[in-house]
């Protein structure tokens, strides 16, 4: 039997279990009958599920989306499913999928023999994880936090009563994704000194070129002194292998966020950034002052006022009788978190 003369029933079945949005869409412009189906059914509906399997949970997605400052965090929100609400749940879900991909990576960087792609079931706890960390910095990563009060007693249990809305092994995954985000902050967006040393010396092993690392990066490190050529012959250009990493009017230390203590601290302010914004300065900045440029752009708040999750985690983890490195330690050892080894 041809596909375009199944009987309705079943046509709208197939709809149902289309796993993704795109599937609808194209299986609806098949054909003139699909098309007419697909008007004539409930559309809200068939759409909800096939974001639900691509995007979600969407209880998670629709509490981010729908959070605002006039009510507290932790309160769960119900909403008429709409087409503008699918609309911006598509964003947030497009940016949870592109982090499927990057989480491989970092989790499996060192041991790179046991990367593999994410189950279902893991794509799943990650978006959950992803959403859940998305809503806690949209709520208490902002101007109406400032450092000075993040020890206020009040203020911590505000942060704290949001994470009561989950399970330990849920704010285990919410961790391991954490440091997933941080791996691409200290690596690509944020690099440490060392870390662009090794960077480059694994590019060029055979340089004896030393990078210098200016810590005041307003006066610019001092062009190296001039060969015996150079000082007899003009010329206009300089070949060399190193040209795209070394001149001498940007030092590749210049780069670099600073030595391990310093560059703790800058990760650590720049963990307050939501995925969207870590994932777009992955995407679209190539150099240290671009990242500053946009950090400037968010306020004064931002510098020096660090991120405040991890400290919550410690304290909802101590009030049910744990130790939040004994967490972190069975999220290494692949107990609890997006990937568990027992699975």
């Amino acid at each position: 039997m041809h596909f375009d003369a199944l009987a309705t029933e079943l046509i709208l079945q197939i709809y149902r279990s289309c796993s993704t949005i795109s599937d609808v869409l194209n299986l609806s412009s098949s054909s003139h009958r699909l098309h007419q189906i697909f008007a004539h059914s409930p559309k809200l509906s068939i759409l909800a599920l096939a974001a639900e399997a691509q995007y979600g949970p969407l209880e998670d997605a629709i509490q981010l989306i729908t959070h605002n400052a006039s009510q507290p965090a932790h309160i769960l929100r119900s909403v008429p499913f709409s087409l503008a609400l699918l609309k911006q749940i598509l964003e947030v879900g497009r940016v949870a999928n592109k982090w499927e991909d990057i989480y491989p990576l970092k989790k499996w960087k060192h041991n790179f023999e046991d990367r593999r792609l994410l189950t279902s079931l893991e794509r799943y706890r990650l978006r959950r994880a992803l959403y859940r960390l998305w809503l806690y910095s949209r709520a208490f990563h902002n101007r109406m936090h400032p450092r000075e009060g993040r020890l206020y007693r009040v203020v911590m249990h505000e942060r704290a009563e949001l994470l009561h809305n989950w399970s330990t092994a849920e704010l285990a995954e919410m961790e391991d994704v954490r440091d997933v985000l941080r791996g691409v902050l200290s690596n690509s967006i944020c690099p440490s000194n060392g870390t662009i040393a090794r960077k480059f010396h694994k590019r060029y092993p055979s340089t004896e070129h030393q990078t210098s690392f200016n810590i005041h990066l307003n006066y610019p490190p001092p062009p190296p002194p001039p060969t015996a050529f150079q000082t007899l012959f003009h010329t206009t250009h300089q070949v060399s292998p190193l040209n795209k990493y070394y001149n001498s009017k940007h030092e590749l230390g210049a780069e670099g966020w600073g030595d391990e203590i310093p560059h703790y601290y800058v990760v650590e302010d720049m963990l307050k950034l939501d995925p969207a914004q870590i994932l777009w300065l992955r995407q679209n900045t190539f150099s240290k002052g671009q990242v500053e440029s946009f950090v400037r752009g968010l306020g004064d708040w931002f510098e020096n006022n660090g991120e405040t999750f991890g400290q919550t985690l410690d304290f909802v983890v101590g009030e049910r009788g744990g130790l939040v490195e004994e967490l972190r330690e069975e999220i290494v050892e692949g107990e609890v978190g997006i990937v568990r080894d027992w699975e």
